[in-house]
Order: structure tokens, then sequence, then C-alpha cells
């Protein structure tokens, strides 16, 4: 693990197995039909990091795997994507988590998880595993391993004693339930947060947008892009607010589109950051660095899987000059 990268993402890395047009009305006393179905290595933390390889950035997770096939899996799919596998965590004992994933015919779609998701990851044990990168993202803040106020503590410390920005993409939670108060000490450190629609309502309790991000302000989060699927992005910090609209596609699948959307912007803000030696937040560099981000979002919809339709830099630039 001694090569400093640019971003490392940590979190959740599992197998999505996805079922496409999944007909509720049965043919037979336990049979069902489907459309199509699917094996796609995913998790926030594998898709957030193929993205950002992809993408032309230095790039390593930081996770768990059981030794078990659908590890070996995962970990050929990123070696596959150039992302750096030396800090995964491999223990026999515990399976690598699979999900199983009905998507609708709009792209959206629900999930269904399992005891294996609960695995006993802990980061704030290796702190040499991300010390040193531009950029860490918290792949599911509020899900395992980042269901842990001591945990999430620990590790953003760390990090931002070392001067690396803090991601954090929140999850709705499912096995402990947390909420913004139960990690008020830790969210003064994170420099970005960025929950979708659903997951913002749930911890602000606000519906609209600009009072969702008021009240991650109000924590002392530093900035907060509030994503909006279908109706494009919300954000805000201390000096501006941006609304921007969704692109006009065809979504076929909605799996890994916030994670590319975040991997987008991480690598946008590392760009600007590496060309004028610090970040910069001005209003037009943060428009533009949004664009990227909703454009790396829109292109991962158009095909089925986390992973499929992006795959690099140069596309999502062809793609935000056909729709400029």
């Amino acid at each position: 693990m001694s090569e400093q990268l640019d971003i490392i993402c940590m979190g959740t890395a599992l197998v999505d197995s996805i079922i496409k047009g999944f007909d509720p009305e049965p043919v037979s006393a336990s049979g069902f039909t489907a459309a199509s179905g699917s094996l796609n290595v995913g998790g926030e933390a594998v898709n957030e990091a193929v993205t950002a390889a992809r993408l032309g950035v230095s790039t390593g997770i930081f996770c768990f795997l059981g030794d078990d096939p659908a590890g070996d899996m995962i970990c050929s799919y990123l070696q596959k994507n150039h992302v750096d596998t030396s800090r995964i965590l491999r223990e026999k004992d515990h399976p690598t988590p699979v999900t199983t994933m009905f998507v609708n015919e709009d792209g959206t779609r629900k999930s269904i998880t399992n005891s294996s998701h609960r695995y006993n990851f802990h980061p704030e044990k290796h702190p040499d595993a991300f010390s040193g990168a531009k950029i860490i993202i918290l792949g599911s803040l509020f899900r395992a391993p980042f269901n842990d106020p001591e945990i999430i503590h620990d590790v953003c410390s760390r990090a931002s004693e070392s001067g690396t920005m803090i991601f954090a993409d929140t999850k709705l939670p499912n096995f402990v339930k947390l909420g913004l108060d139960d990690i008020a000490k830790t969210l003064p450190l994170i420099d970005f947060i960025t929950p979708n629609e659903d997951e913002a309502k749930y911890y602000t309790g606000k519906e609209d947008p600009e009072e969702m991000a008021d009240v991650f302000l109000s924590y002392g989060v530093k900035n907060v892009l509030i994503k909006l699927g279908a109706k494009g992005c919300f954000f805000k910090n201390a000096q501006m607010s941006i609304a921007l609209p969704a692109f006009p596609i065809n979504a076929v699948d909605a799996t890994g589109a916030g994670d590319s959307f975040v991997a987008g912007l991480a690598a946008e803000i590392l760009r600007a950051k590496n060309a004028a030696g610090q970040v910069l937040f001005e209003k037009e560099q943060m428009k533009k660095a949004l664009l990227f981000a909703n454009a790396c979002g829109a292109i991962c919809t158009t095909a089925v899987g986390a992973g499929t339709a992006l795959q690099n830099r140069e596309q999502v630039e062809a793609f935000l000059q056909e729709m400029d």
C-alpha cells in the first residue's frame, strides 16, 4: 500500500443480481418470470472507484470481501478497470454481500439486502490504508461500516488531520438506525455530503432541496449536494447555491447513477485543485463540475448495470458537447 493515490473509495462492495421486467404474476405455484437477469459487480465503493478510474484518476478501494467466488469476481472486475485493490481485506468466515435488485421499466429499482451486509469491517484500525489520499469517498454513510458513530469519527478525523478532502455519500439506514444528531461531532469534518432526495428528506425532515441543504449546513458540513434524479441536482454552501436540471435522456437503469455522479464530482474537484494548487469554489467553476457530474450520472443510466455505460472522460466530454 505504498502508492499514494488521488482518490480512495471506502465502503460497500458486493455483487448485484439484477432482475429487470419482473412479472409479479406467478406462472406456477413457485415460479415467476422476468425479462432478464444478470450478475453485476456493484456497491457504492466499487461503482465510485471504477468511475473515477475510468475518468483517468488514480484510484484505490478500501473495503471488505469474503474469501469466496463473489469476492473473486469483484477483485477481478476492479483490477480490469485499473483500480488499486491492495487495500481490500478478505475473510473466510464472512461471505461477500450479494444484493437482489428489481429494476422497473423506467429505470427505478428496489433492492433486497441480507445479513451478509452487516460485515465486521473496521477501517479505523487501518489508517495507513487511506492516509495520504487527496480525497476519500465514504461510499455508504449510515450503512456498515459507517453506521457506527465512533468509526465514522475516527476515519474522518484521521483523514482531516492528514489534509484529505472527505466526500460522504449517504444511504438510508438498514440494520442500525442513525441520524444527524448521532454523528454531529463528525459532520463539520465533511467537505461534501451527497444524499439523494429520499435520503435528504429522511435525515432532515424537509421537503424542499434548499431547506434540506440548510439543515446539513447547520450541522457544519461545508458543501451539500442533493441528487434529485430526473429533476437534476441542487448544490449549496455558505457562498452559493446552484440548481441544475437533469439531462434529457432515455433512462434504462438508474443503478449506480448517484455513485457515478459523486465520482465525477470528486474527479472534477480534484482536477480544479491540481490546476490551481488549491480548491476553488467560484460559482462558475462549481457549476462546471456539477455539469460534469450530472453527465456521468446520466450516462450511467443508459445501460443495465452500474459500470456498463460510462467508459472514459472523453465520452463524458462528448456527451456534454452534444447536450450544449
